[in-house]
């Protein structure tokens, strides 16, 4: 494991920290049975029966995962 050869100043530990960001995700809007439905990109997407429940899991169309 790294370990540092001095300590790193308070100002500068605090400017390094400071660049970590939350970014906000990029939805991808799409309209299924005449409803908007905004997801995640490359991402598998739960597909639910008309009472709720999570079947399966599917991506591009396809079965990936029981659910």
């Amino acid at each position: 494991m790294a370990v540092p050869k001095r300590k790193q100043s308070r100002s500068n530990t605090r400017s390094r920290r400071s660049q970590w960001k939350a970014e906000i995700p990029t939805l991808v809007k799409t309209v299924e049975n005449g409803k908007t439905v905004y997801s995640l990109p490359h991402r598998a997407k739960v597909v639910t029966d008309s009472v709720g429940t999570a079947l399966f899991m599917e991506y591009k169309g396809r079965k990936v995962a029981d659910a």
